[in-house]
């Protein structure tokens, strides 16, 4: 945390960020650590080099599974979005670059999202065998209507910085030479602004939506779960898996 903004960073460009499991807890972890921190005002959620991030790594996971199996994979992606749903200060996604997957349906679930003009964004689930996660089944039609929501999340077509911001789903597009420099000016006027005031409007904001994505979250992730049992899912993943490694 650096002048009441705490920053944190999808850290592994040389898997263009992609999620581990570690790396789940650790975001989790500091969300927390954030939420009680008082000289925490805002958190900033970014990636490092040119990728936002692109999703899960589903290498690593079925190379890491953890003791509880797919029921504590499921848990750890459960509490990430509570997390974020829950979250009481300000938070901003500053999308440096690509977003795949949770990294994307998660933007629902900030406050502010800018990006680079060079992003895209792209929901791959349904090629995988998987369903919608990271409360969007419930935000993204809020935010872009049925129509657009649909598109994304059913027949997975990527879309640009541009149509991101036109729906709804991105606050500002910058120019990627001066982004961090843009997505800086916004941060630090935000710092100066009295923080108990911000709280409580976001809260005023965010109030009658919290219950409801706790619920969706819930469900989402039982469906899932249901989901990564099923010969369909497993059978995606497979062939998935072995492209990579050709």
């Amino acid at each position: 945390t650096s002048g009441g903004v705490t920053t944190i960073k999808f850290d592994r460009p040389e898997k263009f960020n992609a999620l581990s499991l570690p790396m789940y807890r650790g975001i989790s972890k500091s969300l927390r650590a954030a939420a009680a921190d008082k000289s925490c005002q805002i958190v900033v959620l970014t990636g490092e080099g040119k990728f936002y991030s692109a999703g899960n790594d589903l290498s690593s996971f079925s190379e890491n599974m953890p003791p509880g199996g797919l029921a504590e994979i499921s848990q750890i992606g459960k509490e990430i979005c509570e997390e974020l749903i829950k979250f009481p200060k300000p938070l901003i996604a500053a999308v440096n670059g690509p977003a795949i997957g949770i990294p994307v349906t998660t933007l629902g679930l900030c406050d502010l999202v800018y990006c680079t003009d060079n992003a895209t964004f792209k929901t791959p689930f349904v090629s995988l065998g998987q369903s919608p996660e990271g409360c969007s089944s419930y935000m993204f039609p809020r935010i872009m209507g049925f129509a657009k929501a649909n598109e994304m999340l059913l027949t997975e077509r990527q879309i640009t910085a541009q149509e991101a911001c036109e729906v709804g789903l991105v606050t500002r597009v910058f120019p990627l030479d001066t982004f961090r420099d843009e997505v800086d000016k916004v941060v630090q006027h935000m710092a100066t602004l009295p923080p108990q005031s911000m709280v409580i409007s976001k809260s005023l904001i965010r109030h009658e939506q919290i219950n409801k994505l706790l619920e969706v979250n819930a469900r989402e992730c039982k469906t899932l779960r249901e989901r990564w049992l099923s010969d369909e899912c497993m059978t995606a993943v497979m062939n998935f898996l072995s492209r990579k490694k050709k």
